[in-house]
């Protein structure tokens, strides 16, 4: 039986189904080798040697796969089919050669589908190939680059700007966008526009509504009424004037539909329709192709298996009838340069099997499942035919001119299946308008202005992000994902109602880089490494020359910042900041002076939070303020006065705070609280940018005395590191007691009657929290390797797996319901890993005694 190799349990598992017994389907969870977190893993000095380390992890993996090739002599490598999957293979390759589980008369062959089904698994292992060297060649390439970068440029961030986490070759381009996208918001300067709108009437008494376009003879452009003086004289112009319909102009107009799904796409899409992060899209997509429902989910193609089309068609034709399947099918042609990651579009491998069919229990799957299955059916549609009509109303004099315009959909086409998000909600003037006629007369009812600004660029989310980095050619569809999580994870940019804010940290680091390491953060010289990494997938170009040309540049730009101070980097960013940091004041007084001392110079300074402005007369005066700029959208700001004392929001080590007045030699500790959470979201309304003074007031109430205790002492509720709590303590007890509570805003709610309830609950079951009994959410059974009960529990911090003395957490994007016993293994061995102890250890002890009685005896 030969031995085949895949990624993960639920991949493998597929597999197995289609086959059955004749083969031996193992899963390699993962990467199994990687570079070592140390210095010299990528030697610069010897032409790029790379150091590889199997990960603890992965021992027991590779070792299970080793073992079975003991018993079955013939090694199928079926990852997936890009250049990771190709890299996970080539890593299993060597791993095992140097394991010498591979011997001379090994067969070790590379078989790749696009799907998991019966068909597609059954072609490939009729046509096995070698590894593809090119491909892992670019994969050595990216890791190489990424390590230099990493490695290298992030120690100098951590000596130069405290708090700074790290730097990557993509992440810190990526991160430039958002903090760049932020600086046009601050620099934006707003302009007053007035429009008109009159609600008008036929004879036969139908409304509709028409925008004036021509005044005084001449036609308007968009800010040619520029106030409110303006615009009433552009209304006194309409109501003093008779109009009639001077033209009805009907045209035909088509719509087709939109592409099948890329990677790219298909993330914007999910963002657009459901809020999905681009993690979160590709999680869900990730199980769906292994479960065998669409197709491989990491692609830059768009075209489609004929036998793919004309299935879709066939469904079209079967759901919706003849005439909306188009007399030709669709084809659609890739754009992208490198057919190395240009596999095929994602699309259902069943066209026939509607959302409705399938069986998965978990939303997100549900959902994404729908919207790919309508976008390919939609994609082969017939297109949409529509009636635009045009109406021009004019005054006898002609000084006066409106336009109404509207659409009627004729034959709905794709878009009874299908029709594109957009990010930016546009005004089609998709109305319907009522029979009109030429020369008729048209009645007002109604003439009132509007007045309009122009609107700063919007912040990206992550779906735009997606979609301007495809534009400029950054990064690849199995890096979005990572790279927009990345710099989340490192706190440079929070998400707000799905847009993306810079945090000062990042915006520090970006300045920084802009002004020392230029080159490495700019947005061709990306794009074009990018484009070089493609040519070495495609054989045009040798990986280590690649490398030797970056390092070379690379290298001398690190070593001539290494020798900078703290304080000439601040000097030289607070130079370059100037614009942002120090904009002009309405008073004409010089922005440098500090106001609240009025003497000290404001300086560019840091900390472990970021970046900040302070004054030099520290520790005398304790005047910051982010550098976002004085009255610019930031954290810190004074929301108002109370009793004498102003409220203030700042931002510290653990996000923004309210503060009750300034921190005094008398009083270095002034009442603060934190703004609360749900989870990593800020409560809706409750966010750095909506706090509101009243709001303030009641946080600083924290801790809340809710009521004395009929045992004794005071209960209390408050807002703590883990979220909200009541708290107590009886006169003759160590420590108090805390019981958490579900909802945030329980804190300013919470009843006597319902906290007496949870102190005894948590006095009752002080290791169970507020549950009298901790009972699994779901028994998977035995540990297959090492015998015991492996459940998954509910935490205080969200569901785990339990296994003996070993908890696991469940990673976020992971149903309870779908988690499986392999799954539930490689948690609990990479948790054990971490605390560096096997946890079966005991019954190990156990056994050994037995096993050396035994030997005496034989001995003796």
């Amino acid at each position: 039986m030969p031995v085949v190799v895949v990624e993960s349990p639920a991949k493998a598992k597929t597999i197995n189904k289609y086959l059955g017994s004749d083969y031996t389907v193992l899963a390699s969870y993962g990467h199994v080798r990687d570079l070592p977190a140390k210095d010299g893993s990528v030697d610069t000095d010897n032409d790029f040697d790379m150091t590889w380390e199997v990960g603890n992890d992965s021992r027991k993996h590779v070792k299970a796969i080793a073992d079975a090739l003991k018993e079955d002599n013939n090694l199928i490598l079926a990852t997936d089919p890009d250049r990771e999957g190709e890299a996970i293979s080539w890593h299993l390759e060597e791993a095992l050669r140097k394991r010498r589980a591979i011997k001379k008369d090994t067969p070790v062959s590379r078989v790749v589908f696009n799907a998991i089904t019966k068909s597609a698994v059954t072609e490939a292992m009729q046509n096995p190939r070698d590894i593809d060297q090119p491909l892992v060649d670019a994969y050595l390439a990216r890791r190489a680059l990424d390590y230099l970068v990493g490695f290298n440029l992030s120690p100098v961030l951590w000596r130069k700007l405290p708090g700074a986490r790290s730097a990557g070759r993509v992440q810190s381009v990526c991160l430039r966008l958002i903090v760049e996208r932020e600086m046009e918001i601050e620099a934006f300067n707003a302009r007053e526009y007035w429009s008109v709108k009159a609600l008008l009437a036929t004879p036969r008494g139908q409304e509709f509504e028409a925008r004036l376009t021509v005044l005084g003879g001449q036609k308007l452009d968009k800010f040619d009424i520029e106030n409110s003086t303006a615009a009433e004289l552009a209304v006194q112009a309409i109501q003093s004037r008779d109009l009639h319909i001077a033209s009805v102009e009907a045209k035909p107009a088509s719509r087709n539909p939109s592409p099948p799904f890329m990677t790219s796409t298909l993330q914007q899409e999910a963002s657009r329709k459901f809020g999905m992060g681009a993690r979160q899209c590709m999680s869900a997509a990730q199980r769906l192709y292994e479960a065998g429902y669409i197709t491989y989910m990491r692609t830059d193609g768009i075209d489609m298996a004929p036998e793919a089309v004309a299935a879709a068609r066939d469904a079209i034709k079967d759901r919706y009838g003849a005439e909306y399947v188009p007399s030709e099918p669709r084809i659609y042609k890739n754009k992208a340069k490198n057919a190395q990651e240009a596999h095929e579009c994602i699309r259902p491998t069943d066209m026939t099997r509607a959302t409705a069919d399938l069986k998965v229990t978990e939303e997100d799957q549900r959902k994404l499942y729908d919207l790919i299955w309508k976008r390919t059916l939609a994609c082969q549609m017939a297109g949409a035919r529509l009636e635009r009509t045009t109406v021009e109303i004019s005054s006898d004099d002609k000084q006066v001119g409106l336009r109404a315009t509207g659409q009627v959909v004729m034959f709905d086409g794709f878009m009874r299946v299908y029709e594109e998000g957009r990010d930016d909600v546009v005004d089609d003037d998709d109305k319907r308008l009522p029979q009109i006629m030429q020369g008729e007369a048209a009645a007002k009812r109604t003439v009132a202005p509007e007045q309009h600004f122009t609107q700063p660029p919007p912040r990206y989310t992550e779906a735009t992000l997606v979609k301007r980095m495809e534009e400029l050619g950054i990064g690849r569809p199995s890096t979005y994902a990572s790279v927009i999580t990345t710099i989340q994870d490192r706190d440079y940019v929070r998400k707000e109602k799905n847009r993306l804010f810079p945090e000062d940290k990042g915006r520090i680091v970006t300045i920084f880089l802009l002004n020392f390491f230029r080159q490495y953060v700019g947005y061709e010289f990306t794009a074009n490494l990018e484009e070089e990494l493609d040519d070495v997938s495609a054989g045009e170009r040798n990986y280590k020359n690649v490398l030797s040309r970056f390092w070379k540049d690379f290298s001398a730009a690190i070593s001539e910042t290494s020798e900078l101070r703290i304080t000439q980097v601040l000097d030289i960013l607070d130079e370059a900041l100037a614009p942002q940091l120090y904009p002009p004041r309405e008073d004409g007084t010089d922005p440098r002076i500090c106001p609240k001392c009025g003497a000290g110079q404001l300086h560019l300074k840091t900390s472990r939070t970021g970046g900040f402005v302070g004054c030099g007369n520290y520790p005398e005066c304790n005047y910051t303020r982010p550098i976002s700029g004085e009255g610019a959208e930031g954290y810190e700001r004074v929301l108002g006065e109370d009793n004498g004392d102003e409220i203030h929001l700042k931002s510290g080590r653990f996000g923004p705070y309210v503060q009750r007045g300034e921190a005094t030699p008398e009083n270095k500790k002034p009442p603060r609280a934190s703004l609360p959470k749900q989870g990593k979201e800020y409560l809706p309304g409750w966010g750095p940018n909506d706090v509101t003074l009243e709001q303030a007031l009641t946080l600083l109430t924290l801790p809340r005395e809710i009521g004395p205790h009929p045992d004794g002492g005071m209960i209390s509720s408050n807002l703590g590191r883990f979220g909200p709590y009541v708290m107590h303590q009886l006169p003759d007890e160590e420590k108090p007691v805390y019981a958490n509570l579900k909802e945030t805003l329980d804190v300013f709610e919470i009843g006597m009657n319902r906290a007496v309830e949870l102190i005894t609950e948590k006095r009752n079951n002080p290791g169970r929290g507020r549950r009298a009994a901790a009972k699994p959410l779901k028994e998977l059974g035995d540990h297959p390797d090492e015998g015991g009960a492996v459940n998954i529990m509910d935490g205080r911090y969200g569901p785990y797996v339990k296994w003996e003395k070993v908890n696991a957490t469940i990673p976020k994007e992971v149903e309870v319901a779908d988690v499986t016993m392999e799954q539930a293994v490689q948690w609990i061995a990479e948790k054990a890993a971490k605390k560096g102890t096997k946890r079966k250890a005991p019954a190990k002890k156990k056994a050994a005694p037995k096993k050396t009685a035994a030997k005496k005896t034989a001995s003796k």
